[in-house]
């Protein structure tokens, strides 16, 4: 599920409001497969994710069918996104780390 949905993401939806640098994490799926949450991480500014936000928003109907026609399940899961941010928090935390390792390294 993962790779079809980033493959939908990259080649299919032609919304110029999801740039290229967004990854989907990870899909957790209900024991019955109906629902499917899929977590998405996107290298942008506030009002960039935003616009995602909204881009995914308009293209989950199509995303939703493009999985059905390219996963086989019985039905067509329910897809909830969410909006990770691990791995911005992440490069804040090792700049601030690396700004650190210099302003120690200039005291000594």
């Amino acid at each position: 599920m993962r790779k079809v949905i980033s493959d939908i993401l990259r080649n299919e939806v032609k919304d110029p409001r999801i740039p290229i640098m967004t990854s989907v994490l990870e899909v957790k799926m209900s024991n019955d497969l109906s629902h499917a949450k899929v977590y998405l991480s996107v290298m942008a500014d506030d009002k960039g994710k935003q616009d995602f936000r909204d881009a995914i928003g308009s293209a989950s109907g199509f995303i939703r069918r493009e999985v059905s026609q390219r996963v086989s399940l019985r039905t067509a899961p329910e897809i909830q996104f969410v909006f990770d941010d691990s791995i911005e928090k992440g490069m804040k935390l090792m700049q601030l780390i690396d700004e650190t390792i210099r302003e120690d390294d200039a005291r000594e």
